[in-house]
């Protein structure tokens, strides 16, 4: 994590959300990563896939880098604070960024085939909802979505 009492802007936060996705790939996880960022731009969690590593239905980037964002502020509210994560969320991950009350998403690549901030979905804008985040997307989209392409190419 960062520095006590340094601020970082979305675009820090999204290039140590890009390392910990490259991270991910050491187990084989799909390379994605998160940073969550307190009102005053410090980071309070960071998580990366560990689904594979950990064999954990649960362990997507975002959900992990929640709990330590709530850990570290010793509370499940995360008022005011800043999720940054490499890819669309999916419906699980993007009704957890509602439920912690999280302010702001900023979103690098776009999942066409299970994103939940517009792509498929839009369960963060949902009016029937009781919150609802600010939404930034396409911060480093062309890093993440070439780390994710060369992540499945391999694969095939």
């Amino acid at each position: 994590m960062s520095t006590p009492g340094t601020s970082w802007d979305d675009e820090t936060a999204m290039r140590r959300a890009l390392e910990l996705a490259r991270e991910a790939l050491v187990s084989g996880d799909v390379p994605v990563g998160a940073v969550v960022l307190d009102p005053d731009g410090r980071v309070v969690g960071e998580g990366l896939n560990t689904r594979e590593r950990d064999e954990d239905p649960l362990g997507h980037a975002e959900l992990v880098a929640l709990r330590a964002a709530a850990a570290t502020l010793g509370t499940w509210r995360l008022d005011g604070c800043t999720l940054v994560v490499t890819l669309e969320p999916c419906t699980m991950c993007a009704g957890a960024v509602v439920s912690s009350r999280v302010a702001r998403l900023v979103l690098g690549a776009w999942d066409d085939k299970a994103g939940a901030v517009g792509s498929l979905w839009d369960v963060v804008r949902d009016r029937r909802l009781n919150h609802r985040p600010e939404v930034a997307s396409g911060l480093l989209a062309d890093e993440s979505s070439a780390l994710l392409r060369d992540f499945f190419a391999a694969r095939r």
